[in-house]
């Protein structure tokens, strides 16, 4: 099963979407990467929704993109108090409980 998931940066106020297959270990890879990268930056990050998208990488990868491609904060913030969201090429349909 993938997922996607919302990160938010205190430190920053950056949100960050990304999709994996585990989602606490893709957390924990976000805060800790040896790596400079996007998220490196930004540090530290708090997971703060979590959709099961598809048991298919592409349909995952295509929920993300399109999330992405919105560069919209309140977008974001708006999915992140929906319980499921519609988009065209899935149902998203939040995980009740993650650790982050």
């Amino acid at each position: 099963m993938y997922y996607i998931y919302i990160l938010h940066s205190e430190s920053s106020g950056s949100y960050y979407t990304g999709y994996t297959d585990k989602v606490e270990r893709r957390v924990w890879e976000h805060n800790h990467s040896p790596h400079n990268t996007y998220t490196s930056k930004h540090r530290p990050w708090k997971l703060i929704a979590a959709f099961i998208a598809s048991d298919d990488m592409g349909i995952a990868m295509k929920a993300e993109r399109f999330i992405k491609k919105q560069k919209s904060k309140a977008f974001i913030q708006k999915i992140c108090s929906m319980e499921k969201i519609d988009l065209p090429m899935a149902q998203l349909v939040k995980v009740p409980y993650l650790r982050d």
